[in-house]
């Protein structure tokens, strides 16, 4: 089992600490850091966040989130083992010919480490505030992909879907290994599928044991219905009550077969977090590590 560590916010975002919680992270065996994002936090937020009972989302309204890819871009050097993931990116917020260059860029200076943990959103202000639709996003976010995909796969690349359109072009450097991973993550019908079609793998939201149990079992079924092998799908599973028992916890979800756990950043803030994080390494991580 590998283990990731995945931040959104309130750790590790100055320079010093998001350096010294890399290093610390690579040194106690954790193979891979991730960042999540939002662009910006409307005062307003009707949308009800869906990984909290009452749909409310966690947090202050100027609680930082730095932007994961320049972020990650920071970290990549002082941790030089790590993969660096992102959990999750808003694809369909992002123009994809930039989006396609500044991954690859990023996989080509840090010798393939990229992968890319992506969502459709659920926060319908920030899409209003941001002008883009909300309607199909999950449709654009596919677009979205396979445009990328064509632009990693080699020079002259030309692309004709519904809403990207460009051909012939070249988009250099490219990644190492010829495209970049992608992770889906998301817990409804339409994550599901959408992880069983395209997706190197498959990240859910959940904590809840049998709901996680069960959607592991939904990616299965329909990559299978897609005449793919389930087991090209990776599981990944964020690590949350399983803190409470955490070697126990880490045998629960590899049984589901989890093959990496995203081990939330914040467990480690305040004083004595690095110790914490180095006595979690030592009890947990290298265990289990493989």
């Amino acid at each position: 089992m590998k283990f990731g560590l995945a931040f959104a916010s309130s750790v590790g975002t100055d320079s010093e600490s998001a350096l010294e919680i890399c290093r610390t992270a690579e040194a106690v065996g954790f193979d891979s850091v991730w960042g999540g994002e939002h662009v910006i936090r409307p005062d307003r937020i009707e949308s009800s966040y869906p990984y909290t009972e009452d749909g409310t989302v966690p947090g202050e309204s100027d609680t930082p989130v730095p932007d994961p890819l320049i972020w990650l871009a920071y970290v990549a050097a002082a941790a030089p083992t790590l993969r660096l993931g992102t959990c999750i990116l808003i694809v369909p917020q992002r123009n994809p010919l930039v989006l396609a260059k500044e991954l690859a860029t990023l996989d080509r200076l840090t010798g393939g480490r990229v992968d890319l943990g992506l969502g459709v959103g659920w926060m319908r202000e920030e899409f209003d505030a941001l002008g883009i639709p909300w309607e199909r996003r999950g449709a654009r976010n596919d677009d979205y992909v396979a445009a990328m995909r064509a632009l990693w796969a080699g020079p002259h690349a030309e692309y004709h879907g519904e809403f990207v359109d460009f051909g012939p072009v070249t988009c250099s450097p490219r990644p190492v290994n010829g495209s970049i991973p992608v992770l889906v993550g998301g817990d409804t019908p339409a994550a599901v599928r959408r992880a069983a079609r395209m997706a190197d793998g498959y990240f859910p939201g959940t904590t809840e044991p049998e709901a996680l149990a069960g959607l592991i079992q939904g990616v299965r079924i329909a990559a299978e219905e897609e005449g793919r092998d389930p087991n090209s799908i990776a599981i990944h599973s964020i690590f949350g009550p399983q803190m409470a028992d955490p070697l126990a916890g880490a045998e629960q979800l590899a049984k589901l077969g989890v093959e990496r756990v995203m081990v939330p950043a914040f467990f480690f803030a305040g004083p004595g977090g690095m110790e914490n994080l180095a006595k979690f390494g030592e009890q947990v991580v290298k265990p289990h590590a493989s």
